[in-house]
Formats: C-alpha cells, structure tokens, sequence
C-alpha cells in the first residue's frame, strides 16, 4: 500500500500543531446495506493499537484495518481551502446477493 501527499496536503499538516496525542488518521464512512457506499476523511484523534503507521517525508499517517480493507494500492491525500483534506477516491457499489430458493 502506498500513501502519497500532494504538496499541499502535505504544507497543510507540517503547518498544523496537533496535540501530542493526536495523529492524523484515514478513516473509511461505509454506509449501505444491499450496495455500498465509502468515503474516505482524515481525522485527529488518539493512535489505536492495531493501527498500520506510513510515514511519508517526516509525516505519519494511520490507518486502521478497517479502512485498510477498502483503501485502493495507492492513494492520495489532497488539501484544499474551500474542502480541507480529500483522501483517495470514494467509490460505491450497487451489488446485491439475493439466494433464491
């Protein structure tokens, strides 16, 4: 798996002050029930035990195995002003498993 920071994105968390005990995360919305939905964000919260840690340039990013699963080979973090920080594509599946008797 790789994690790659555009330059912006990666500005924007060297200019960050973030408490000692906060670590930037990726973290995977799946919603959904007969098809699915996931969104990927970066949130500042607390490292986990089973967290995956990739550094890239002097940044470390977590990922929990959760997210993992659902995260593409390689994927990018983005920052704008107008929409903050856009991590990866998210994606959507409309397939369902129906068994018939």
């Amino acid at each position: 798996m790789v994690i790659t920071l555009t330059e912006a994105a990666l500005n924007r968390l060297r200019a960050m002050e973030l408490k000692e005990e906060q670590s930037p995360r990726i973290d995977a919305d799946v919603a959904g029930g007969c098809g699915l939905s996931v969104k990927f964000t970066l949130v500042f919260d607390e490292p986990r035990r089973n967290d995956t840690l990739i550094e890239y340039e002097e940044i470390q990013i977590r990922i929990d195995r959760f997210t993992k699963r659902y995260l593409d080979v390689e994927t990018q973090i983005d920052y704008t002003a107008d929409q903050g920080f856009l991590v990866g594509e998210s994606f959507a599946s409309s397939a369902c498993a129906i068994q018939l008797d």
